[in-house]
């Protein structure tokens, strides 16, 4: 296999890719990853990621907490900092296709060049959602953000519309109640679809007000977001309220257009369906993370995504 560019390829630099290229490395197999943007994907918008086990920070002898836990940012350059003393290596840039000719798969990139190897993990996870409402996107950038962390210090002290129920929007709002006391939670539904102990926070903070069956009909505005039309999903009653900003967090939108030009089996949302051992309907392609079909999609199952996916492209090599 002297022609090869590596024994296992890795699309994707988020926890479910950086993980399997350690777990890669270690297997004495050459990868190489391959990310678009940058090292760390939708993890470097956590500010806390209190929730991955052994996260929860430094504690003096009386239980007093010395050191925060990690942030997203930190954990996954710890992440890439083990891939690569493990000897993985890394390309930042876009694959424009990815074929299969035998036993081996083909990746041109944005540069040109064409990368190949026997076998392939798909870590490409998923954006955020839009809500697709007039104003959204004329206003992205301008009061319309998808990442508390990112835009939340542009609005200190002002007042914020946050968009969803899940564990995201519970975990951004409380972020975002940290910089002003004036946030409005909306959610379409009658109760919220986050962890119980997100939802409860959320309820218990006073800088925090909830609203249940409430949507965002149109964001308006001159050079920058000034207010939003809402409806109530029960008494359908439409009003109109002032605001600096919307953050929306109404989900994800998977990013598998990279396997469109194989027959990769994909459930009805377009995500990647493969089978215990991350392996796909194509021999020597495997997925891991959040672009996986019923993926739990928190960091550590992307992470445990990873190294078992790693584990299955190192038997397969082998069989090879």
């Amino acid at each position: 296999m002297s022609e090869l560019d590596a024994d296992l390829i890795i699309i994707g630099a988020g926890p479910a890719g950086l993980t399997a290229a350690q777990y890669g490395a270690r297997a004495n197999l050459k990868v190489l990853v391959i990310e678009k943007l940058a090292t760390g994907g939708q993890v470097l918008n956590i500010d806390v990621l209190e929730n991955y086990p052994g996260n929860s920070g430094q504690f003096d002898a009386e239980g007093k907490m010395t050191d925060a836990p990690k942030s997203g940012y930190e954990f996954v350059m710890d992440l890439h900092r083990q891939a690569e003393m493990f000897g993985a290596s890394f390309f930042y840039g876009e694959v424009n296709s990815l074929q299969k000719e035998g036993n081996v798969f083909s990746l041109t990139l944005s540069d040109g060049t064409i990368r190949k190897a026997p076998a392939v993990i798909v870590a490409t996870g998923a954006k955020p959602r839009l809500l697709d409402v007039p104003g959204e996107k004329e206003f992205s950038g301008k009061g319309v953000s998808y990442c508390a962390v990112c835009d939340g210090n542009f609005f200190k002290g002002k007042k914020i519309f946050v968009v969803g129920g899940g564990d995201a929007a519970c975990d951004e709002a409380r972020y975002l109640s940290r910089l002003t006391d004036k946030i409005v939670l909306i959610h379409r539904r009658d109760g919220f679809r986050a962890q119980k102990a997100l939802v409860q926070r959320t309820l218990d903070n006073p800088n925090i007000e909830v609203r249940l069956n409430t949507v965002i009909n149109n964001i308006k505005g001159d050079k920058k977001v000034m207010s939003v039309i809402l409806k109530d999903t029960k008494t359908e009653k439409v009003y109109e309220e002032e605001t600096d900003a919307v953050f929306i967090f109404a989900g994800t939108v998977p990013q598998s257009s990279v396997v469109s030009s194989l027959n990769v089996a994909l459930d009805e949302s377009g995500y990647i369906i493969t089978d215990q051992n991350m392996a796909t309907n194509i021999a020597g392609l495997f997925a891991a993370g959040d672009i996986r079909s019923g993926a739990f999609r928190q960091v550590v199952t992307a992470a445990a995504d990873g190294a078992l996916a790693a584990h299955s492209a190192a038997g397969y090599i082998d069989a090879l």
